[in-house]
């Protein structure tokens, strides 16, 4: 028999990419530190010990660029010279103009009921009840797996570690009632000199086995750990990072579509960001609230209009009720307007730090308390659908 085999993949706060979209977030941050009016597209290069940083920004709060990018530096891990990358030293550039005045008209509206998207485009959301936070298995194990190596790496546990590292897991599906993990791949940089087969030890007993094992799954899969046998040079000297390249590791690790925008280093006025949260936030109440197992929802918005042009869903076969009713419900249950997004879910002035969001997914956070993650509409969609 053929196996059903689904794979994800997830990286860490040190990859190239994830390192642009953190500073891209951050300089979002400090924008809308004193200033939830900004208006940021922000996009990040980073190349060897260069960050670039580019885009579209008006905003009264004072950024300094240079600040902005170091402090992500440091946080993250990149200090010695030796890694190619280093706070002390890296240079720094900035190209930002302001925004176009004529995007501003669309979003700049004083009632928020009247205002329209940032720009055109369709977002996805998606639930599925397969695991305690609504997410799909593979990503989650995989956004573990790399989580839990930089904490043990952040504290001094994992030696030799350094900051790039990323991963695969695959999900075995063949039998629904015996869901077993197949294989784990795991990338890590490390220092050079080292005892190869001592660090793979340690990344096979103290991550792989002991995050899976969280999931209550077997440990007999295979692995693979740095399989082309060395993984000295990452991060920036490595691979260049560009903002936005990780919209699947971001989102539902190819469980369910992605309309291609990218969220990191943009403002919620951008649909792009705000839209798929707001996707993500219907579709997870419905499967919490039984309508579906899985639900995929998507939002259509064109610039300047205070609606979406279109709502659809996909519920793969796993629906209790027909499409008609859910697409009733979300009409009646959830605002889709985005200047009403951006109210309910305060994202001019969040609670959570948006470069927070950009490593390990900005959906299924039980580390971050996010609006579009909590299952507050359940009661009112299953009086409405099954009259309870």
């Amino acid at each position: 028999m053929k196996k059903i085999l689904f794979t994800s993949e997830s990286v860490s706060e040190g990859h190239p990419d994830k390192l642009a979209d953190q500073i891209a977030d951050a300089v979002l941050d400090e924008a809308l530190k004193n200033d939830p009016d900004s208006r940021v597209a922000c996009e990040v290069f980073c190349s060897g010990n260069t960050i670039l940083i580019g885009g579209e920004i008006t905003s009264k709060s004072p950024l300094n660029y240079e600040k902005i990018a170091k402090n992500v530096l440091k946080d993250v891990g990149y200090d010695k010279e030796e890694l190619g990358t280093d706070y002390h030293t890296v240079d720094v550039r900035s190209i930002v103009q302001h925004q176009s005045p004529d995007i501003s008209m669309g979003v700049s509206q004083t009632r928020p009921e009247d205002v329209g998207a940032g720009d055109q485009g369709m977002m996805f959301g998606y639930a599925t009840n397969e695991t305690e936070g609504y997410m799909p298995l593979p990503i989650s194990i995989a956004h573990k797996l790399v989580r839990e190596a930089t904490r043990l790496r952040k504290n001094g546990e994992f030696k030799h570690a350094r900051p790039d590292m990323k991963n695969q897991v695959t999900i075995d599906y063949t039998d629904p009632k015996n869901i077993r993990v197949d294989t784990v791949l795991m990338s890590i940089q490390h220092d050079d000199n080292i005892d190869m087969d001592a660090f793979k030890e340690y990344v096979h007993e103290n991550i792989m086995k002991r995050v899976v094992s969280s999931f209550g799954l077997n440990t007999d899969f295979k692995f693979l750990i740095n399989p082309t046998g060395r993984f000295v040079i990452g991060g920036p000297k490595g691979d260049t990072g560009l903002t936005g390249r990780k919209i699947i590791v971001d989102t539902y690790g190819g469980a369910a579509p992605h309309g291609g925008g990218a969220f990191s280093g943009k403002d919620p006025t951008k649909v792009d960001r705000s839209g798929a949260y707001m996707a993500r936030y219907i579709a997870k109440n419905l499967v919490a609230a039984g309508v579906a197992d899985r639900l995929e929802v998507q939002l259509a918005y064109a610039i300047g209009v205070n609606k979406p042009i279109s709502i659809g869903i996909k519920t793969y076969g796993t629906a209790k009720v027909n499409d008609e009713v859910i697409l009733d419900t979300i009409d009646k249950v959830f605002d889709t307007r985005p200047g009403m997004i951006r109210q309910n879910f305060s994202l001019t002035k969040p609670t959570f730090e948006y470069h927070k969001l950009t490593n390990y997914g900005h959906f299924g956070r039980p580390d971050l308390d996010l609006p579009w993650e909590k299952l507050d509409k359940v009661n009112e969609i299953k009086a409405l659908v099954f009259n309870k």
